[in-house]
């Protein structure tokens, strides 16, 4: 008989690698072993990694040797048939690897990894012209007392510092090896349950039971508990077993008392693993009722998807959006199918998570990246093995969930820049994302906003999308009044003091003295963002990044924004060694010191990124925020999407300019649509709201676009802007970085490389040029912008890029160069 043909799996590898790898599969794997699976596969000398089955091929790679797959994780994929499909067009569309998508989708306690652990020589042999340091031998002796430990472990349990290079000459010694061990993250939850250990129903058994206790009064307590306890389950229908936890403290007897009866065989304990995310409340069923608008609107989205696969609603702020998202998943869920909800900030999951779960209850599923990686792989698991109807609300990475009957697909505030992944690998846009999975599924996608990408507006009014608007606010409230405040004539007339003009305080004080709520948008974080000598003019500037230095108040010193890194605030200016220094400017967390000084007694709170850092930072501040605990909420952009306060009467904007004045051709589109929607936290009931704008340049197009709350107006000036100079919508953005530590090198790879492009792609091609900040991480970056007509192939232009990275780095000076693509930057 013919021996069988031996099998081959092409593995994705969570590497910013090109391609898959092939490997084989065992005949004791076979049959185990099928697309989508987790695999360990040995990658390099010695590392191993999870790697995904994408294909299996009877057909041997030739040129190279096959290595064997280690082992198969799972009984069943990980990653369905759709995801799959999803990330081949991501890693396509985005021009990056199939791996970064991989690391990006799969959470981290997904993926087994490889850690280098060190341990004992058994063959090492101590020479007497070759002894030991006092170090060497006290890692020695911890080493044969608890075996092999990472480096970081050895460090934690001898108490020495730096001991990198120590292992390293001991390991070229030979009085160390190196091994490997296999590390697996998730760590599953799991709960503890006592169940009776005999029929309750059965009077003969039971007597026994008692009679077995008798005597023994703690024991007979615990088992009266149990039985009450069991008694209520089996009327709320649930399973006949007890959390242990639950037990011991109704009882309030130790666990020695049941794990006494358990040796009686009257009770069993066993654990069992659980899902991290129960809803314990009510669902109520009820679905929000809609006016006359918004049912007409509904009603028009049905209709357009009998046409359309993706339809915009463009809906102003507080027109009732969310209501209509609300009654679109409950006709998909009751047609057996699961939606997906996105949201630009995790801020925004709170208010809609309380709102949906009071109608859906327990099929609402929360996703994002603030949950640990259990928490995450047990949503994950539960999507995988759980096909029932379902809500999932999320931020941009719940897209990659393993969905089984997806039907509908809703991106809410679409516009937002917050969708757009920026560093590391996938730099992907989760709505252009979103479209393309709702098709893959055979679903349909909502998008809505109260100010739309021109884009999306853009392929809207020309059919690509269908269009449904709601032009009113819900229930007949009014837009907010607008009104723009000359920074620049207020400072002539001393009618400013610090961030605040005299009309913007006045206005403040009045609303909260009226019972009323304020919003105070500022888009800087920190202290203050300028620290200067005021003798000789010195800035202190992050030793890593071309960027000036924070200064964080709270925390006592300066921060850079873009690295992460932290510096002590100088008390004498390191430049002319004088006691010069000073802040200068308005971070939020100086607006929320002076707002507190300067209206005494209102209560003050902060949403910016440093106090919402914690998972459920952004909860305790929007529920303390909508129940009154606060009269002046300070924040940075964060305060700008889709959060609904019902008493905030006023938003201040203090300084629209720093919105305006950025150089990107999408500054103004940015500016407009995000203060925009910061004003329409304003009069969401039944006051009309006041938003008063500070700014140095009140004769700004955009500004009076916003104020009359004028759109389409806004988008025909913008698009007329991007059709003149030939950008998005009229074609595709591609930058392309460069970075390098060296800067003489990188300006003369950067000028070569966008040469050899323009022989390629001709006048499509711009720069190099320094971007914004010029370098971070101590590495210098140049940028080069590719415009591509937007019919053109994306798989050509990833073909022709790769070639020409691939040219570049034959020349090996340039082996160390970084280069990567942002497509359709935001």
């Amino acid at each position: 008989m013919p021996s069988k043909a031996r099998l081959y799996a092409e593995v994705i590898l969570p590497l910013p690698l090109f391609g898959t790898f092939t490997y084989s599969i065992p005949t004791t794997l076979e049959g185990k072993a099928a697309v989508g699976h987790r695999v360990i596969v040995p990658f390099g000398r010695k590392k191993y990694y999870t790697g995904i089955i994408e294909s299996i091929t009877p057909v041997a790679p030739e040129g190279f040797e096959v290595k064997d797959i280690s082992s198969v994780l799972d009984p069943w994929p990980v990653v369905k048939h759709p995801q799959l499909k999803l990330w081949e067009w991501i890693a396509e569309y985005y021009l990056c690897t199939a791996g970064d998508v991989y690391k990006a989708a799969v959470p981290a306690g997904l993926k087994v990894e490889s850690e280098t652990f060190i341990e004992l020589n058994p063959d090492y042999e101590e020479m007497p012209d070759a002894r030991m340091t006092d170090r060497e031998a006290i890692i020695m002796q911890s080493l044969d007392h608890n075996g092999k430990m990472t480096p970081a472990e050895i460090s934690k349990k001898t108490g020495l510092n730096s001991i990198e290079s120590t292992i390293s000459s001991m390991v070229e010694r030979r009085m160390l090896i190196i091994a490997e061990k296999l590390i697996e993250r998730y760590r599953p939850k799991k709960e503890t349950l006592v169940r009776l250990a005999v029929d309750r129903n059965d009077n003969e058994a039971m007597h026994k039971v008692f009679d077995a206790v008798k005597g023994a009064k703690k024991q007979e307590m615990m088992l009266i508990t149990l039985l009450d306890n069991l008694n209520k389950r089996q009327q709320q229908q649930l399973p006949p077993e007890v959390p242990r936890q639950h037990l011991l403290e109704q009882s309030g007897l130790s666990p020695a008392i049941l794990a006494a009866l358990a040796s009686k065989g009257i009770v069993e304990i066993f654990t069992r693993e659980i899902n991290r995310f129960n809803y314990t409340g009510t669902e109520q069923g009820e679905l929000p009722k809609l006016s006359a608008p918004q049912s007409e609107a509904l009603d028009s989205i049905h209709r357009m998807f009998i046409d359309k696969n993706v339809t915009l609603l463009h809906g102003v702020t507080s027109s009732g959006k969310t209501e209509i998202y609300i009654h679109l998943i409950d006709y998909i869920l009751n047609k057996g199918s699961q939606a997906l909800y996105l949201v630009p900030e995790i801020a925004l999951t709170t208010q809609l998570t309380r709102r949906l779960q009071k109608v859906f209850g327990k099929r609402v599923i929360i996703y994002h990246s603030k949950f640990s990686d259990n928490e995450r792989v047990d949503i994950w698991k539960r999507m995988l093995h759980d096909p029932s109807p379902c809500v999932v609300i999320g931020a941009r990475s719940s897209l990659f969930l393993p969905f089984s009957r997806l039907g509908l697909v809703i991106v809410d505030e679409e516009h937002e820049s917050s969708y757009k992944q920026f560093d590391p690998a996938p730099r992907y846009n989760a709505r252009d994302c979103a479209i393309v999975l709702a098709s893959m599924h055979g679903a349909k996608t909502l998008l809505g906003s109260a100010t739309p990408a021109i884009e999306t507006y853009y392929k809207a009014l020309n059919g690509r999308y269908g269009l449904v608007t709601l032009s009113e606010r819900y229930e007949g409230v009014q837009l907010p009044l607008i009104e723009i405040v000359d920074l620049n004539d207020e400072r002539r007339r001393g009618r400013i003091s610090g961030p605040m003009s005299a009309r913007l305080a006045m206005m403040s004080r009045e609303a909260v003295k009226g019972g009323e709520q304020v919003i105070l948008f500022h888009n800087r974080r920190g202290f203050a963002p300028v620290v200067v000598c005021k003798q000789c003019g010195y800035v202190p500037k992050c030793q890593n990044c071309d960027v000036s230095l924070t200064y964080h108040r709270k925390a006592g010193e300066m921060v850079c924004h873009y690295c992460g890194a932290t510096y002590k605030l100088p008390t004498i200016c390191p430049a002319c060694k004088e006691p010069a220094i000073e802040v200068y400017g308005y971070g939020t967390e100086r607006i929320e010191e002076i707002a507190e000084s300067s209206f005494p007694g209102a209560r003050i709170m902060r949403m910016d990124l440093d106090t919402t850092r914690n998972k459920d930072s952004y909860l305790n501040i929007i529920n303390d925020f909508s129940l009154g605990k606060a009269d002046i909420l300070v924040g940075t952009q964060m305060v700008t999407k889709g959060l609904d306060f019902e008493r905030v009467s006023l938003v201040g904007i203090l300084n629209a300019d720093n919105l305006i004045n950025f150089p990107d051709f999408r500054a103004s589109e940015r500016a407009f649509n995000m203060l925009e929607q910061v004003a329409g936290r304003a009069g969401r009931r039944n006051k009309r709201g006041l938003v008063i704008v500070q700014t140095s340049q009140p004769a700004h197009p955009i500004l009076s676009y916003l104020q009359a709350h004028n759109y389409e107006g806004f988008y025909e000036h913008e698009l007329e802007e991007r059709r003149r100079y030939g950008y998005p919508p009229f074609t595709r953005v591609i930058n392309i970085y460069l970075k390098h530590r060296d800067e003489d090198l990188l300006i003369r790879a950067a000028a070569g490389y966008a040469e050899t492009l323009r022989h390629l792609f001709g006048n499509r091609i711009l720069g190099p040029d320094e971007p914004h900040i010029a370098r971070i991480q101590s590495l210098y970056i140049r940028k080069i912008m590719l415009k591509v007509e937007i019919q053109a192939s994306m798989s050509k232009v990833k073909a022709i890029l790769r070639s020409v990275y691939e040219a570049q780095m034959a020349d090996k000076s340039l082996r160390s160069l970084v280069v990567y693509y942002d497509v359709g930057p935001m």
